[in-house]
């Protein structure tokens, strides 16, 4: 679908497209996808298109929101939440399920449903569970309505990150040492799961990375030096998913990229180097949104590595079957070979996350990025493809 194909009446002149953002969510990265949303929102062209921000609250409620983007940035180091932005604490928005209708309804207790009018296309700017696993975009796509970023199975591919490894590895990408704890392993024998973990330490070294297996914005996530704070690591990690991985450290350096879908399909940006940060252990959240550890952008490697990286980044998006963007992270290691570490189907994206300076290093501003993300989408129709 293009903007020029929208459904007009013959005395009407020609309406914009109009865009949904949803953002919020059920999962722990509720907050960063509110900061996100805010960014989008003010970057989106409203000369031409129409925005609906929708918000879903942390219990789930999708509610109509202000359009208010200043309102969804980080103050004293705390993210906003839905419930701030909500025109309502009752009423609730729902989406059409019938393909053939793309109209939104407000409703309200004691109240006649209101319709808010169709929408062309939805910018969904969820992070982690509920949102950016596929759940939203199973039924974005039940509902005929096409949507910005990758669908189903990438968006669940790339949320799982056990899976998301185990696609890599058939596609010829080198991942580094891991082990996946499932919630029925840690129930039935604790003891033998722990062996399992402490096995890959054995094998690889100290420290490891305790995950949640299903779960972003290093949320979760801790770095244990030594068998003594293990069983805490797991503890945190479990508080986000019962499914827990994790991985021995790679000695190297974390080089990110940026893919970009366009018409002749997906190209690479100018990677970035992640370095150390000097106030914390790893990269974390904290270190990532309130911190704002800056990224060298372009990263400093040759022009070898350069072009290495940017062509496994695309082999990663195509490995998964992503669509829209993609950011690819890597392990440049000692020896020189570049491991894959994750992707994110749908990244931090706010200008001074990563992937939008990547792509402003590599030409195309913030703005720019946005609106070719849409039209990317309204190109696409759903349903197989």
């Amino acid at each position: 679908m293009s903007t020029e194909n929208l459904p007009q009446s013959p005395d009407q002149p020609q309406r914009k497209p109009r865009v949904a953002v949803v953002f919020g969510g059920r999962s722990s990265e509720h907050g960063i996808s509110m900061v996100t949303a805010g960014a989008v929102l003010r970057a989106i062209d409203r000369t031409k298109y129409d925005v609906l921000p929708i918000g879903i609250t942390q219990s789930g409620r999708w509610v109509l929101t202000a359009d208010e983007p200043e309102r969804m940035a980080i103050t004293e180091r705390r993210t906003p939440n839905v419930e701030q932005l909500a025109e309502s604490s009752e009423g609730g928005v729902v989406l059409p399920v019938d393909p053939a209708n793309r109209e939104v309804v407000y409703t309200e207790p004691g109240s006649v449903p209101k319709a808010l009018g169709e929408i062309d296309v939805v910018f969904p700017v969820l992070h982690g569970p509920y949102g950016e696993d596929g759940t939203l975009q199973g039924l974005l796509e039940l509902s005929g309505v096409p949507y910005v970023g990758s669908g189903v199975l990438a968006s669940a591919v790339g949320q799982d990150k056990e899976y998301m490894k185990r696609v890599f590895t058939s596609f010829g990408l080198k991942v580094g040492p891991y082990v996946v704890i499932r919630p029925r392993e840690w129930q039935q024998d604790e003891s033998a799961a722990r062996k399992k973990i402490i096995d890959l330490a054995g094998d690889h070294g100290w420290p490891l990375f305790v995950k949640p297996a299903r779960a972003g914005s290093s949320i979760g996530i801790t770095k244990v030096e030594d068998l003594s704070g293990l069983d805490d690591a797991i503890a945190e990690a479990q508080r986000h998913d019962p499914k827990i991985l994790v991985e021995a450290a790679l000695r190297g350096r974390e080089i990110e990229c940026g893919v970009l879908e366009f018409e002749d399909g997906p190209r690479a940006s100018v990677p970035a180097e992640i370095p150390p940060p000097d106030a914390h252990a790893y990269y974390d959240f904290e270190a990532k949104y309130i911190d704002s550890t800056p990224g060298i952008v372009p990263a400093p490697l040759t022009p070898e590595e350069m072009a290495d990286v940017q062509r496994l980044a695309v082999d990663a998006y195509e490995a998964a079957s992503c669509e829209g963007l993609v950011r690819a992270d890597f392990f440049l290691t000692e020896d020189g070979e570049f491991v894959i570490n994750e992707i994110n189907t749908m990244p931090g994206f706010t200008p001074i996350s990563m992937y939008p300076q990547m792509w402003q290093a590599s030409g195309i501003g913030y703005a720019d990025l946005v609106d070719r993300l849409i039209e990317a989408a309204l190109r696409r129709s759903t349903g197989l493809r």
